[in-house]
């Protein structure tokens, strides 16, 4: 369970990353932080990638069903333009971001706000995934959830591609894509 550090009003920022497998419960846990702050009154901006329609054009919606209103945004650049005064930046789907969200999420720490970005650790070929990487980096702070294996039940880390097609971005849910465990997802190699 993560516990969220005290903040002054003249402390600095920092960042949160929320990382692991698909349908390990990434967006459900920054949903969750995102609307804790809410309700502490905080002003609170959310922001995902115009390319992530799955659920809802605007909303940041998990895999079952909750939602929180949010920006779309095409470059992580706009989240500085976007962001105002905001206390709390919450970020989805940071691996869809181009690789300047690393640097985003720095600036908007540095200026005292607390970041919390959600994202997929690594793509379907098991290999660092987009901006992701560079953010575990600067984190002051990092979540790995797991998901449960549907092949044996163990921890899944990994997000099994079900389907053929081979581009890096491919946009599903279970019909394309399911949770495995180490063992199970290199049964194929």
């Amino acid at each position: 369970m993560f516990i969220e550090p005290f903040k002054s009003n003249n402390s600095a920022g920092w960042i949160e990353v929320i990382c692991g497998s698909m349908f390990s419960g990434k967006t459900e846990e920054l949903i969750r932080r995102l609307k804790r702050a809410q309700i502490a009154n905080q002003h609170v901006e959310i922001f995902k990638p115009a390319v992530d329609v799955r659920y809802h054009e605007t909303d940041v919606v998990s895999h079952d069903e909750n939602r929180i209103r949010s920006t779309p945004v095409t470059a992580s650049q706009n989240i500085l333009l976007l962001a105002e005064d905001a206390a709390v930046i919450g970020i989805d789907e940071a691996q869809f971001f181009d690789d300047e969200l690393p640097n985003v999420a720095d600036t908007l720490a540095q200026k005292g706000v607390r970041v919390i970005v959600a994202g997929l650790d690594m793509n379907f070929q098991g290999q660092p995934f987009g901006p992701v990487p560079a953010l575990l980096a600067k984190a002051d702070y990092i979540t790995k959830l797991h998901a449960i294996c549907v092949v044996c039940g163990n921890i899944a880390s990994y997000s099994y591609r079900l389907s053929p097609e081979t581009s890096q971005v491919v946009l599903g849910e279970k019909n394309k894509y399911e949770p495995r465990c180490r063992r199970c997802y290199h049964m194929h190699d």
